[in-house]
């Protein structure tokens, strides 16, 4: 297994780092750096790669890497960990989406040496992180005032990729096509795999959606052989493949009453929400286009005419017995305590 270099950092077999990569500076001249820890097994295997606030204002991938480095009886027997928790610092600094050029970075792969703010971001972390790895996990959640159940998302179409989304252990995998600029595609193009994980809501902690993101990663380094197996535990998750999904958009302007919750089953023409005007009265009722269980949904209680409210995966399988099944992974991670025990 050969020496790593990550900028002027080399990092040997059985070593870990801390390592401050450099960016563009701000405005007043102070110096900005991707904050990177890399923790390398004595034996040979993969390496991989976990990166959070790519989007600057998703922080639930910055607490559950932080958690996830702190774990008690972490470590990496073989390979190489690469965990990245800001990848937009600049975003992180202003509690925002965007970097400082209002770009999306998630839009800006592969990016240019030479090129705007975001794609400078976007070809640093490229070139230093993802060129060197096989696989990647990205942590993100819901927008602001939307909340994302836990889900992996994918390209299912690549056994290998959907082989590491099952043993992730999200209650809901949902097939999911690249998008053009994504940190997954350019991905791709360097023969990374990679797993996209949502949950949660932007700006906020959600202790289930931490829970099981760290628990995910520690399954998936499990599966490459990357960390030690661990007590045996019995396998209480069950992933359910969602091949499409979509929106339930805002039929009036008003105030909501919402009458679902993430992860709740849905029928076709159920009534989800009503939207009432300031005087009391209702004004419309947003039903189910379709039957299957919700997995994102908008949290603020006034909405526009044509806003996205309900976003429900559709599958194959019982949507009651998938609803349920959400339910008691939820309870089992709730009660587990962050110890080597509970998440190990």
């Amino acid at each position: 297994m050969d020496k790593l270099i990550i900028g002027e950092h080399t990092i040997l077999p059985g070593e870990t780092k801390k390592i401050d990569l450099p960016v563009a500076k701000l405005y007043t001249d102070a110096e900005v750096h991707l904050p990177v820890h890399i923790i390398r097994g004595k034996k040979p295997g993969p390496t991989m790669f976990i990166s959070a606030a790519v989007h600057g204002d998703e922080l639930n991938g910055i607490e559950i890497i932080r958690r996830l480095m702190n774990l008690k009886g972490f470590k990496i027997s073989a390979g190489t960990l690469i965990a990245v928790p800001m990848v937009n610092v600049y975003g992180v600094i202003n509690q925002s989406r965007y970097m400082p050029d209002r770009r999306d970075l998630n839009r800006s792969f592969p990016g240019s040496a030479k090129g705007s703010l975001a794609a400078r971001v976007a070809n640093i972390f490229l070139k230093e992180i993802v060129s060197h790895c096989d696989y990647g996990i990205d942590l993100h959640t819901g927008a602001i005032h939307r909340s994302n159940l836990p889900q992996i998302r994918a390209q299912l179409a690549d056994e290998e990729t959907l082989a590491l989304a099952n043993a992730f252990g999200a209650p809901v995998i949902l097939n999911s096509e690249i998008i053009d600029g994504s940190l997954r595609d350019a991905a791709v193009d360097n023969g990374t795999k990679v797993l996209l994980y949502e949950a949660g809501e932007a700006l906020r902690f959600d202790e289930f959606s931490i829970r099981a993101g760290i628990k995910g990663i520690v399954n998936v380094l499990r599966h490459l052989k990357m960390t030690p197996k661990g007590r045996a535990r019995k396998k209480t998750v069950t992933q359910f493949v969602a091949n499409n999904s979509g929106w339930v958009r805002a039929t009036s302007s008003g105030i909501v009453t919402h009458l679902f919750n993430l992860g709740d089953q849905v029928k076709k023409g159920q009534v989800l929400a009503e939207i009432g005007s300031p005087y009391g009265e209702i004004l419309t009722e947003v039903l189910a286009n379709k039957s299957g269980v919700i997995i994102g949904k908008q949290n603020i209680p006034l909405v526009q005419e044509g806003e996205a409210m309900y976003h429900i995966a559709y599958f194959k399988e019982d949507d009651e017995e998938i609803a349920e099944h959400i339910g008691s992974v939820e309870e089992e991670l709730v009660n587990h305590i962050e110890s080597s025990e509970g998440l190990l």
